[in-house]
């Protein structure tokens, strides 16, 4: 999942300057689920811009309103309404989110009010681990499901450097070392030979370094 987490109302509040009207759209899944940009996050933001405004001696306007996923056009299309009635739309998505919406609606400003963290799974309650960078050349099945690209300080693909010790990394001392746990997730599956497989030098070319990437499924596309 995509995690996020709010900007700081100084920095909320400084890009919202001048707007007395403000739609303030949640999004219903990632950024729900890692409690950054739900209904209760959305109404929590509200409270806090008209709060300010009559601190500051003028009314703010704010509308809420949540949809399912800001990352697809469908969903974004109902917001319309609440669109067109805004100075502008403060948006507690993801960076995905925030730029279709400003893309569907190029004629208002569109805000992100999140930051958007990494890619990973729950470890615990509101704890994320960063678990992959959609690098485009996935090795997994070599690696026992196991990311060297996000999970290595050093990004290595060929076994761990000199300074890892005791299973930890050289970088962070309180980091678990990829390499170390690759090794015992492959020991364990009686697969230590597929360290042998030595991987070419990483193609940051299709990992997005050279512009922005895009999917296509030919057979789906309609003409």
């Amino acid at each position: 999942m995509i995690v996020g987490e709010r900007k700081s109302v100084t920095e909320i509040l400084e890009m919202t300057k001048g707007y007395d009207r403000i739609f303030v759209a949640g999004c219903g899944t990632c950024v729900t689920v890692c409690l950054a940009g739900g209904e209760k996050e959305v109404s929590v933001l509200s409270s806090l811009l008209k709060i300010n405004g009559k601190k500051q001696g003028h009314e703010v306007k704010v509308v809420e309103g949540t949809i399912e996923r800001q990352c697809e056009r469908e969903w974004v299309g109902e917001m319309k309404d609440k669109v067109r009635d805004a100075e502008a739309v403060l948006s507690m998505a993801c960076g995905i989110g925030v730029q279709l919406v400003a893309e569907m609606y190029p004629e208002k400003p569109v805000l992100p009010a999140l930051n958007t963290t990494l890619m990973g799974f729950p470890t615990q309650h509101a704890i994320w681990l960063e678990n992959c960078r959609a690098c485009g050349d996935c090795i997994l099945h070599l690696t026992g499901g196991i990311c060297p690209v996000t999970r290595c300080a050093k990004q290595l693909m060929n076994g761990p450097c000199g300074g890892s010790q005791n299973g930890k990394c050289e970088v962070d001392s309180q980091t678990d070392c990829a390499w170390a746990l690759i090794y015992y997730k492959l020991k364990a599956m009686d697969r230590l030979d597929w360290m042998s497989k030595i991987q070419p030098p990483k193609r940051w070319d299709i990992a997005g370094h050279s512009g922005p990437r895009k999917t296509v499924k030919e057979e789906e596309v309609v003409p």
